[in-house]
């Protein structure tokens, strides 16, 4: 019973070396690593890699199951498509048996508490930028189309939305939004 190791981090900054040790030390031979966010599935290129070659027998390991997912349904969907494959889940840090109706309780409970977790990260990022637009000191993003560019390259060099677009490397709906047209129909 082979065991396979995943593990994720969510930003560049952070380091996957601790996660690779564990699941080195307990056992996996093969470990996929990505770097993420664990709020959605899509995108996740290595999950699904594993999700897709693992088979009956198998042991997908994670350090912690937030590793794995940070949305309970994401978390349900997953061991639903393992239990379906025949294959178990563990974590290093966490008693985690899918196998026992203790284990799948836990593991839902550990899944509650990491949706959880993202959603006050969520409310406390809004928060903040509520009070800091109340203090004038939010801007938001800057802005990455140049509109005069838009406007000079259309003007003076009488350009099309199209070749304005791919000369600057944007998309072609931002250049209608510059210029306040409407985009032709398809």
């Amino acid at each position: 019973m082979p065991l396979y190791g995943y593990a994720r981090v969510s930003t560049l900054d952070q380091d996957l070396g601790l996660q690779r040790a564990a699941l080195r030390a307990a056992g996996c031979q093969v470990i996929r690593a990505e770097t993420a966010s664990g709020t959605r599935r899509d995108g996740r290129t290595e999950l699904q890699a594993l999700l897709d070659f693992v088979h009956a027998g198998d042991t997908l390991v994670v350090t912690r199951i937030d590793r794995l997912a940070r949305s309970l349904k994401d978390l349900q969907d997953i061991v639903h498509e393992l239990k379906a494959k025949g294959v178990s889940l563990r974590a290093t840090e966490q008693p985690v048996d899918t196998g026992t109706a203790a284990g799948k309780a836990f593991l839902d409970m550990l899944g509650v508490f990491a949706e959880f977790e993202t959603n006050l990260r969520r409310e406390r990022r809004l928060e903040g930028i509520k009070a800091a637009k109340e203090r004038g000191v939010y801007r938001g993003r800057k802005p990455t189309i140049e509109a005069a560019e838009v406007r000079r390259l259309r003007e003076q060099e009488k350009l099309g939305p199209a070749i304005i677009a791919r000369r600057l490397g944007i998309g072609r709906a931002s250049v209608y939004r510059v210029l306040g047209k409407q985009l032709p129909p398809a």
